[in-house]
């Protein structure tokens, strides 16, 4: 009998970890190419997607949504089809809304200084001394924001790169992401600008 569960006991483990697995499938950007908003120059392809659906938003943050804190995550995907490494140190990416209002991306390290935690409160306990009760903590300091931003610096050939970049605004119809200061490695001659309308 003990070895009729124990064996049971391991099939209902194997199976929980199997289900655990399938829920917890890892982020993964799709090919640049693949995105509706994608613009190819000088065989670099670059795609771009705002995350505002609680869908998406969920699938790359987990239970933050930084657009509840006016934060618009914005997933850049950059494919080199060349045969010259990229470099994207100086990589400028800008909002650019409908009405023309240019808004720089905050560095994914100070996302979470935009909302801070709560206060703690202050209650008088029973004896009148004052009794402090611990404060929320800060929704936009999760490990996602910053671990899923784009940090890479140069591109070899073949490869891609991808990560979000952070803007204080929310998406508008008609508004487009301004991305410039890619180099070729070898040469530091500049490519050309890359412009993308927002879905």
């Amino acid at each position: 009998m003990p070895f009729v569960f124990k064996r049971l006991a391991l099939l209902f483990l194997s199976i929980s970890a199997c289900v655990a697995a399938d829920k917890e499938t890892p982020f993964k950007a799709a090919p640049a190419a693949s995105y509706p908003s994608h613009q190819s120059n000088a065989q670099i392809t670059i795609g771009a997607d705002a995350y505002v659906t609680l869908e998406k938003v969920k699938t790359a943050f987990g239970k933050v949504d930084p657009n509840q804190f006016g934060v618009l995550p914005v997933l850049v995907v950059i494919q080199n089809d060349s045969d010259k490494a990229i470099r994207l140190d100086r990589l400028k990416v800008e909002y650019v809304g409908a009405n023309h209002e240019h808004v720089d991306a905050t560095p994914a390290r100070e996302v979470r200084y935009l909302k801070g935690p709560d206060r703690p409160n202050v209650m008088t306990g029973p004896t009148g001394t004052p009794k402090v009760l611990k404060g929320k903590k800060n929704p936009l300091d999760a490990w996602e924001i910053e671990g899923r931003s784009f940090s890479a610096e140069i591109l070899p050939p073949g490869q891609s790169a991808s990560g979000f970049f952070y803007f204080q605004t929310a998406l508008q119809h008609g508004s487009t992401v301004y991305i410039n200061g890619l180099y070729e490695a070898a040469t530091s001659k500049e490519l050309f600008y890359f412009e993308l309308p927002l879905q």
